[in-house]
């Protein structure tokens, strides 16, 4: 009797326990995210940024992002400590000779650059430039720190130290009426509504500029969240590092740069971007390598080509080997790593092939190797290519993701994301041998949790093609039952999922927390497989991604344990999209649930930023006959009649890469047709609202996707 006494005492307690170290909707403010390493001069230090998520002010609901910089031995002798305080901090950059650092902090709205030293004291303001002034680097020598700064066309008119002489574009401003770009020229006459034609435009122009009329002429006028008339340029800059000097322009002209390092002389200055004089930025898409002095003079282009991309420019420590990825302007591709001698040109190239989207490369030490990163089999493995023969060793595997890394002599540091840890610093050799981990920024809270972790499948599909996927069962999975089950789907169309990839790591386990299983995986036109996988959902955004998705739930679903009466499916972005493709012509599910989806295509290549989808993936445009029936033959919006399945749609208000009209055609059609659905808007909300927007809306959007499922799938 006592015994039983003492059960029944103790299981509530034990019950409890097992949902308390369940994953939960607010975890994700719990999770610190890691980036930016960077190992000092010596070896001895590495320094990164933490993305923390804390309460705003004395509100219990709202949260705010802060970055911060720690700093920690790269050997794991003494833990992870801040460098920086409550006002943030990003972009680190060590000093030559390891004595101070330069970040990025905001003042007053704009990015400035900070000088921190390691012999004490509090971080000095370098710049208080006009324009602002972010991704620090330092010359070689340590006296001077190169910054770039974004500036729009009207300020670089106007500026009299950048535009000495009042030029205006030599490519077509495509103001309509004008024959030549004179009416970009500096005004004398006086504003009046009621005078000559000359005064009537001034009067026009200040109304401009006062933000009473956005007057748009430039062919991107869609940002992330709002649209604008303004073309904006990125200028590097050089200065001293005392207080008082006063940064000089290296950069000159109409003109867009997005890449500059030193020589390891210090004197010159390699620069990419693009300098095209015929074009108007927004319909130039190339972009090209330079040299110049360190004063930016003698300019001089190293590599470029008409419809082609060369960027990535990283120069090996010697200078004597330029490394670099090039492709071609179409965003359906896969670039190419390549080397060449820095003196050398174009017939000097030697191709690295690897065939994967390769980013932050790294030479060793002693240039016989490549090291970077990539997208791979649902992983982001470290790579490292020998120079001398071209082949790519995998140093790690695809069932984790190296977010960052940076390698100085024969260590390597880097940032780790698996199933077990979102984020975490690790230490290891040059081989990544004996890794071992440095932090605990989410080990400490995440080792209490029950976690699911995924299986991993695959099938080859009728092009040929290895098809991906991974089964995640609940997190109190019981053996002999059955359990409803959320199929979540990738955007991009080239984004990949994986256990390697951080996005959706809190969204998982917490579905998984709460009885379903997840099943994810990676159809064609997927990235991490190459080119010829990236490509082979062009024509094809509907049929053939949707038989992939349909092909792993079946085959997941032939395991026994899920409850096949009991499906739901979500998506956002591209895989908002293939959600009310799937609903518009299968059955199955009992809800649905899109995210700032695109449902009409020929509407999307109007109101969303990301309109080159269509060309690029479709071959042409909405008033062309041929692409118009392709488009309407993959618009979800075609099928709306067919929409039975309970369905649930997203958009945030200020989410302009795929348009918020898109979800409220969606809606409006389905409502009109007396349909189960439920539309939520996000006032505010970007595309980017359930990465890194307001945090009570990203816990807002989860919990309302999984109240909807509720709804409709009873456990």
């Amino acid at each position: 009797m006592k015994k039983l006494l003492l059960l029944l005492i103790l299981c509530p307690a034990q019950l409890l326990f097992a949902q308390s170290d369940l994953i939960k909707v607010t975890d994700m403010l719990k999770i610190k995210a890691l980036s930016g390493v960077s190992i000092s001069p010596d070896g001895s230090k590495a320094v990164f940024v933490v993305n923390n998520i804390e309460p705003d002010g004395d509100s219990k609901l709202e949260y705010k992002y802060l970055n911060q910089l720690y700093v920690v031995a790269t050997d794991g002798s003494s833990a992870p400590k801040p460098l920086t305080a409550k006002e943030g901090a990003s972009q680190p950059a060590w000093s030559p000779d390891g004595k101070q650092l330069a970040f990025v902090r905001a003042v007053d709205g704009k990015p400035q650059i900070f000088l921190l030293s390691f012999d004490g004291g509090e971080p000095m303001q370098l710049t208080k430039f006009k324009y602002g002034a972010g991704s620090p680097k330092w010359s070689p020598d340590g006296k001077k720190i190169v910054f770039a700064s974004s500036i729009t066309l009207k300020e670089l008119l106007k500026d009299t130290d950048l535009n000495p002489k009042k030029e205006v574009p030599k490519w077509p401003y495509e103001k309509p009426g004008f024959d030549d770009n004179s009416q970009l020229k500096t005004s004398t006459a006086k504003a009046d509504p009621d005078g000559n034609w000359d005064e009537v435009r001034a009067y026009l122009e200040n109304n401009a500029t006062d933000k009473k009329a956005k007057v748009i002429t430039k062919l991107n006028f869609q940002e992330e969240s709002t649209t604008s008339s303004e073309i904006s340029f990125n200028h590097f800059f050089v200065t001293g590092i005392d207080a008082a000097a006063q940064p000089v322009a290296l950069t000159h002209g109409f003109y867009r740069f997005n890449g500059i390092e030193f020589t390891p002389d210090g004197k010159q200055l390699i620069i990419t971007g693009d300098v095209d004089d015929k074009q108007h930025p927004d319909r130039s898409l190339e972009s090209e390598i330079f040299i110049t002095d360190a004063d930016g003079g003698n300019m001089r282009m190293i590599l470029g080509a008409e419809g082609k991309t060369y960027n990535s420019a990283k120069l090996s420590p010697s200078g004597k080997w330029l490394a670099f990825q090039y492709g071609n302007t179409s965003f359906v591709d896969v670039p190419t790593l390549a080397i060449m001698p820095l003196n050398g040109n174009s017939k000097d190239i030697v191709n690295i092939p690897y065939d994967r989207a390769k980013g932050n490369i790294t030479w060793s030490n002693d240039e016989k190797y490549i090291y970077f990163s990539a997208q791979s089999n649902g992983g982001q493995p470290v790579y490292r290519a020998d120079v001398k023969t071209k082949q790519v060793e995998a140093l790690s595997d695809v069932n984790s993701g190296v977010i960052s890394f940076d390698l100085r002599n024969n260590t390597l540091v880097f940032v780790k994301t698996e199933v077990a840890n979102p984020f975490e610093i690790y230490t290891s050799d040059a081989s990544l041998k004996n890794a071992k981990r440095i932090s605990s920024f989410n080990y400490d809270w995440v080792k209490n949790k029950k976690l699911s972790f995924p299986e991993k499948r695959s099938f080859v599909n009728e092009k040929g093609l290895t098809i991906e996927y991974w089964i995640m069962k609940p997190a109190n999975f019981e053996a002999g039952k059955k359990y409803p089950t959320i199929l979540d789907i990738h955007g991009g169309p080239t984004a990949m999922w994986g256990p390697g990839e951080t996005s959706m790591w809190h969204e998982f386990q917490y579905y998984a927390a709460k009885g379903y299983v997840v099943v994810y995986g990676n159809p064609r036109g997927s990235g991490g497989y190459g080119a010829e996988f990236l490509r082979s959902n062009i024509n094809d955004w509907g049929t053939g991604p949707t038989a992939d998705v349909l092909t792993y739930l079946d085959k997941a679903g032939a395991d026994g344990f899920i409850d096949t009466s009991k499906l739901a499916v979500t998506g956002g972005s591209y895989a908002g999209y293939l959600v009310a493709w799937i609903v518009g012509h299968d059955q199955r599910f009992k809800a649905a649930c899109s995210q700032r989806g695109v449902y009409d295509l020929g509407t999307f290549f109007g109101e969303g930023n990301a309109w080159r989808l269509v060309p690029n993936y479709f071959g042409g445009y909405p008033w062309e006959t041929a692409t118009k029936a392709i488009l309407e033959r993959e618009s979800p919006i075609t099928y709306v009649n067919n929409i039975h399945t309970p369905y649930i749609i997203f958009h945030g208000e200020n989410d302009l890469r795929t348009g918020v009209i898109q979800g409220e055609m969606l809606y409006r059609s389905l409502k009109i047709l007396g349909r189960t659905v439920e539309y939520v808007r996000h006032p505010g909300g970007t595309h980017e609202l359930t990465r890194s927007g307001n945090n009570r809306q990203r816990i807002d959007q989860m919990l309302r996707t999984i109240e909807f499922f509720e709804r409709f799938i009873k456990h």
